[in-house]
């Protein structure tokens, strides 16, 4: 079986995108499998730690234990997504252990964010992450720069955060991160931001991002390895399909999924009703959206 590093290279050699979709409720797993495969194309399933500590995906376990019973290797990896160092309410966390744990699961891919670090630390944490990763055989991500929206309160206005560029990924310390931690894929700042996850906004409509694609280039070019976009929820389409363009192997999907899932369950009043918006939803994202329908045979074969 292909390994999911070499998927992930494959997509970006070939100018197309895997989309990783995130699973804050468990059964969207399902239906998100399910529209993979209808449309042949390729995509990890992923969860992040602020999804079984705030919304409803239970743990590693529960979510490996989901993805199992609809797992098809042919078109889907489960993907562990965001650990952070520091979390979202500024506490330290036990990375390591959530990372060896998720490895033990058979998670073929993890995630560790010390954005929230100095660079150093950051470098450091993801040094010790890659360690493990690698000795288990498998790729590992980290993020540099600060992809904003997981905070608790509002954003700055949007447009104020884009003109100032506050927390993009900066060029020197991007290629500098990537050579001393040995990451395989690196989570950029570009104008991307996070769904909101506090009580007050996180069902609203994420506003419209944009992206800088000059950046994007830049680091493209000085880093050499996939880079990772986080947030991929509301980003103008043209942004997203020339950022695919210039260095974006991966694109993490969580609130457009989210929202259709939790806004199917209190119309229909059904988990079913709930899983068949998530399941069309998701179908729009790969063929309207990503125009991905189809590249399965392009990055996993």
């Amino acid at each position: 079986m292909i390994k999911t590093g070499e998927i992930i290279k494959n997509a970006l050699n070939a100018g197309v995108v895997v989309p990783a979709f995130n699973v804050p409720h468990l059964p969207m797993v399902e239906p998100i499998i399910k529209a993979v495969t209808d449309t042949d194309s390729f995509a990890l399933v992923q969860v992040a730690r602020l999804e079984w500590e705030k919304f409803e995906s239970k743990s590693l376990t529960a979510v490996r234990d989901e993805f199992d019973k609809f797992d098809n290797p042919k078109n889907v990896r489960l993907h562990l997504d965001h650990v952070p160092v520091i979390d979202e309410d500024h506490l330290e966390v036990d990375y390591t252990a959530i990372i060896e744990e998720a490895i033990a699961l058979g998670y073929k891919s993890v995630m560790v964010d010390g954005s929230r670090l100095s660079l150093d630390e950051n470098i450091a944490a993801a040094k010790k992450v890659g360690e493990i990763a690698h000795a288990a055989g498998i790729v590992f991500e980290a993020e540099l720069g600060a992809v904003l929206g997981h905070e608790a309160g509002p954003l700055p206005p949007y447009e104020e955060l884009f003109a100032s560029g506050e927390g993009f990924t900066r060029i020197d310390e991007a290629k500098r991160f990537v050579e001393e931690s040995g990451c395989d894929w690196l989570s950029v700042a570009i104008g991307n931001i996070h769904g909101a996850i506090s009580g007050a906004t996180m069902n609203e409509k994420k506003p419209e991002a944009r992206l800088n694609i000059e950046h994007l280039a830049k680091l493209r070019d000085v880093t050499g390895i996939p880079l990772v976009l986080h947030g991929g929820s509301g980003i103008k389409q043209a942004d997203i399909l020339e950022s695919i363009k210039n260095g974006i192997a991966k694109i993490n999907v969580g609130t457009e999924l989210r929202q259709a899932y939790e806004i199917g369950l209190k119309e229909s009043g059904s988990v079913k009703g709930a899983q068949q918006a998530c399941y069309e939803r998701t179908l729009w994202v790969i063929n309207d959206f990503f125009h991905i329908q189809g590249t399965r045979k392009i990055v996993a074969e």
